[in-house]
């Protein structure tokens, strides 16, 4: 069984066949670990091209503990231990110095790509819809119309996985049932939410020129996400959500001089 994973670095000079020791020779037989990490031994010096040894050594067994490669033997010299992670030499030459853990590389999970079509089986809530004044308008003046939609998690399953689907809206559609459309990345405020009188223009208002009835609707359009428990996937595409039909009475509004209010007189015009 692997227990753990070395990198050992060995600088050993050999004296050649039959020849004396060489200076240099001797100088590695006297290097220690302090020397050499207070630079008082060269690499290149102490082996003077006579001989370099660089192993790889893998350690197995329980004992991962215990040196490899020579180190302790008294006809090499020294073993030189390096930290793979820093390239720093070790502190405690006897020992291994095992590698730190590395953070892993992002991967694929394996999951499948999803397209909206995949998503046939999650649908988002439909968003709320309302007109001001309700259920009715007035001609040439502005009739408000206002949306509301949230962000929703799905939980379920997908392609045979577990998954969270996210819907966030992104934008509103309006249709006001006179041929004319708005998209606005907003769902529109009421009158008294943004403190206005009736009738005042809003960014999602409409004015209608003629009398009659008008079916409106709102469509919400929203970006999907999957999620099957390794982070957000975005989807391409937006889901959308329409709501029911609204109808809206567009009436006229016409101006008469009276001699008595309603009360006063409550058969007179108007009343």
């Amino acid at each position: 069984m692997l227990s753990a994973v070395a990198v050992v670095l060995a600088l050993t000079a050999f004296p050649a066949m039959g020849g004396p020791v060489s200076q240099a020779s001797a100088a590695a037989e006297a290097c220690t670990i302090s020397m050499i990490r207070a630079g008082l031994c060269d690499a290149a010096t102490v082996n003077n091209g006579e001989s370099v040894d660089v192993a790889a050594n893998r350690v197995f067994g329980e004992d991962a503990g215990e040196a490899v490669g020579g180190a302790t033997d008294p006809t090499h010299t020294p073993t030189v231990w390096y930290a793979p992670d820093t390239g720093n030499i070790c502190d405690t030459p006897d020992r291994v110095c095992l590698r730190q853990d590395v953070p892993a590389e992002p991967v694929d999970a394996g999951f499948p790509a999803v397209t909206l079509a995949d998503l046939v089986s999650f649908r988002p809530a439909m968003p709320q819809f309302a007109g001001e004044p309700a259920g009715f308008g007035v001609v040439r003046m502005p009739t408000n119309f206002v949306a509301a939609a949230t962000a929703q998690d799905i939980p379920g399953v997908l392609l045979g996985y577990p998954v969270t689907v996210r819907f966030v809206p992104v934008a509103y559609v309006f249709d006001y049932g006179d041929g004319r459309t708005l998209r606005t990345a907003t769902g529109g405020v009421a009158w008294a939410a943004s403190g206005s009188p009736q009738f005042t223009p809003t960014d999602t208002s409409h004015v209608y020129q003629a009398r009659g009835t008008y079916v409106s609707s709102v469509t919400t359009e929203y970006s999907a996400a999957v999620d099957f428990g390794a982070g957000w996937r975005p989807v391409d595409g937006v889901v959308t959500a329409r709501t029911g039909d609204y109808p809206v009475q567009v009436v006229e509004v016409r101006t008469a001089l009276v001699a008595h209010t309603c009360a006063e007189d409550p058969h007179g015009p108007g009343c």
